[in-house]
């Protein structure tokens, strides 16, 4: 029944090529169509900012399937070619000036990072990190010596802060908030990342923001809102990212933070689905909206969207999850606390000595955990966050975390 059909991907990501490939490996032998505005085949972008920054991995290593995949598996790719205009009532996506037809379509455009208009305006040399060509430019300024200030202590900025630390650059953290990743983890252990950066030689500047950016002779001059200043041979701007609904909003989706979609990541339009970082996906075991703007996300969306055109009327019900390497840290996290917040933190470990666990709590409902180098403890996180409830003996660390996990059985 599918061989008349015709499905298309927009976009060329982890999402997209995890879509692809569940759709070939399910059985679907349509007419398969992926348009990516990047050239490279679809490619994950954690090693962006890890190992492929460090020069510890290659770029091939971060591709989700290799090149000949393609070919064999009958997949039209039109890479390099950005996707213009989505038509639901024609069923088509316009691109270079072509029509293409689709019965079933998945938005996986990703996202844009946010730009600093004062950086871009000021003829300094700025970076910013979404493409394998970002993270090359960065990485060719990494070396014993030079100056990089990085504007935002979230993920992004403290995975680039550690990798320049290593080649031995100056690093500077700009961050307008009491702390690095704050809004995400809580001052009760974003403390440890920030205090895990400065031992490390990183200037750490909190409640503070940029003023002004000069250029001169290539050097930026950074003044901040507190009057001190300083220059950098690199500034990296890292202030969070937008999804790029541009084609979503012009087909008349509905859109909010993303491409509001159902718990089967289909759309306002039945045959318009969307994945990855775009997706402001139903959640049926959170209750609400979600979304998510990482790796395990776009992998599980991608996923599930290939079934779901496939009419399997599959639920995502996959938990947010992501990781972070920094030095000698190694993370992860699972779960939401969401918009009303936590009251309560956790600790378990030697949080001071870089290993611990800890876990969000409202009232007394467990939201979500994490793990810094405690890989054995991430399997009983999962099971004690997937419940959403109350956990007994959580603060007791007699009581083991295995055998918290097993109690709730």
């Amino acid at each position: 029944m599918t061989a008349t059909q015709a499905f298309v991907i927009v976009g060329a990501g982890l999402a997209a090529g995890k879509a692809v490939q569940e759709l070939r490996e399910s059985g679907f032998d349509g007419h398969l169509v992926l348009y990516g505005a990047e050239s490279h085949l679809p490619y994950e972008r954690p090693p962006l900012s890890k190992g492929y920054l460090t020069g510890d991995d290659s770029f091939e290593s971060a591709l989700v399937q290799p090149p000949d995949w393609y070919d064999g598996h009958d997949v039209d790719l039109r890479l390099g070619t950005r996707v213009t205009a989505v038509d639901p009532v024609a069923r088509t996506v316009t691109a270079a000036g072509a029509t293409q037809r689709y019965d079933k379509l998945l938005l996986a455009p990703g996202a844009r990072p946010r730009h600093l208009a004062m950086a871009d305006d000021s003829g300094a040399p700025v970076a910013y990190l979404r493409t394998v060509e970002d993270s090359d430019l960065i990485r060719s300024r990494l070396h014993v010596g030079r100056r990089l200030v990085i504007v935002g202590g979230g993920w992004i900025g403290l995975e680039v802060a550690a990798a320049a630390r290593r080649a031995g650059a100056h690093v500077t953290i700009l961050e307008a908030l009491d702390l690095p990743l704050v809004r995400v983890l809580g001052p009760e252990v974003a403390r440890f990342f920030a205090a895990l950066h400065q031992a490390h030689g990183v200037d750490v500047r909190v409640n503070t923001e940029v003023s002004d950016i000069a250029a001169n002779a290539g050097v930026a001059s950074v003044t901040l809102t507190d009057g001190s200043s300083v220059e950098a041979d690199l500034l990296v701007v890292g202030i969070g990212v937008s999804p790029d609904t541009t084609l979503a909003e012009a087909a008349g989706l509905r859109t909010e933070n993303g491409v509001l979609v159902d718990d089967q990541l289909r759309s306002s339009e039945p045959d318009i689905y969307a994945a990855g970082d775009i997706a402001n996906a139903y959640h049926p075991l959170l209750g609400r909206h979600v979304r998510v703007e990482h790796w395990d996300n776009a992998i599980g969306q991608g996923v599930v969207a290939a079934q779901n055109m496939l009419g399997k009327e599959v639920s995502y019900d996959r938990l947010p999850y992501f990781f972070s390497d920094q030095y000698d840290l190694g993370m992860e996290y699972l779960g939401n606390v969401g918009p009303d917040g936590y009251d309560q933190v956790v600790l378990r470990g030697t949080p001071d000595e870089g290993t611990f666990t800890a876990f969000w709590l409202r009232q007394g409902r467990v939201l979500a955990g994490m793990h810094a180098n405690d890989w054995d403890a991430m399997d009983s996180i999962r099971h004690i966050v997937r419940g959403q409830r109350m956990v007994p003996d959580l603060d007791d660390e007699s009581v083991s975390l295995t055998q918290i996990a097993e109690g709730l059985d």
